[in-house]
């Protein structure tokens, strides 16, 4: 590949993550303005996987495939869906009713931790070296960024739901690799059944639990753009970047995002950071970089 096609693809994949932070941001100022948070979250994934799903449906190879999927693979669509969708998003958009953005941004990115250390026990395979470190710098990050423990009862009630997306998202992640490697669907099909199946049990949980509140036209350019823009036209660009960017650089544009997102918080939703919690995201930034560093440069 020439230079200039690597360094289009590196801007691809800045600019998806840049989309992807944004999103906290719309979120957060979504639900400020009483959007239910369970409902808020499913309207952008059903929304989301209808735009998808003419692209899915549209290759007879596709449609030849799906007709003939066994069960147990719709079994496992379904729990991908269940996991990666109704029960992550859902935690995440309820812990940022309650979080600032950077607090739960900073949970979720210890994910690739919670991955290695899962795959490690499921594998029966020690962590390495740079996995220890990284899992070191990553704790001593967070446990410097909420010190003193003075956490208001409302946030800790954030902070529990927030604690769940995280191990949800880890478990989704498992299982997504686990679909991609072992599935014969192609990757737009696996993202659109699941994120269809999620989405719409999201979308039930919330109207049935939080009902849809008044949405005005605020509202619904925010769920139109998060869904349009920042979901179904950022994975695809993101999965068109990872044919030709290496694992180890694809994981650390990835994250780029929890500075971003910490930046754009301050910038719009005026969360501000003292130095201590700065010193914090940094140490968790660069240790959750450290711990994919062997593991992703397995795999090109």
């Amino acid at each position: 590949m020439t230079s200039n096609a690597h360094l289009k693809s590196v801007l691809q994949a800045l600019l998806v993550t840049f989309l992807w932070s944004t999103s906290w941001v719309l979120i957060k100022i979504g639900l400020q303005t009483d959007l239910p948070a369970l409902t808020f979250a499913g309207l952008r994934y059903t929304l989301a996987f209808l735009c998808l799903l003419p692209f899915a449906l549209i290759s007879p190879t596709h449609r030849s495939v799906l007709r003939s999927l066994p069960k147990a693979a719709w079994s496992k669509l379904i729990l991908l869906g269940i996991v990666f969708y109704t029960l992550t998003q859902g935690a995440q958009f309820v812990s940022l009713s309650y979080l600032p953005a950077a607090t739960v941004t900073l949970l979720i990115s210890f994910t690739p931790v919670l991955v290695a250390s899962f795959s490690g026990l499921l594998n029966k395979e020690a962590p390495s070296t740079n996995q220890w470190m990284g899992i070191l710098l990553s704790t001593l990050g967070v446990i410097i960024y909420f010190l003193p423990l003075n956490i208001p009862a409302r946030q800790i009630i954030g902070l529990l739901v927030a604690l769940g997306a995280l191990v949800a998202n880890s478990a989704g992640s498992l299982l997504g690799r686990q679909a991609n490697h072992q599935s014969p669907l192609p990757p737009i099909l696996i993202t659109t059944i699941s994120m269809g199946i999620g989405g719409i049990l999201l979308l039930a949980a919330g109207g049935i639990t939080q009902g849809f509140g008044h949405l005005n036209f605020t509202h619904w350019l925010i769920i139109v753009w998060l869904a349009v823009v920042n979901t179904a036209f950022a994975f695809t660009l993101w999965n068109r970047t990872l044919r030709a960017l290496t694992a180890v650089e694809s994981s650390i544009i990835n994250n780029t995002m929890l500075p971003q997102i910490t930046i754009l918080a301050w910038v719009f939703l005026g969360e501000s950071l003292n130095l201590r919690q700065i010193v914090g995201i940094t140490l968790v930034t660069i240790g959750v970089i450290i711990g994919q560093l062997r593991r992703t440069a397995k795999s090109p």
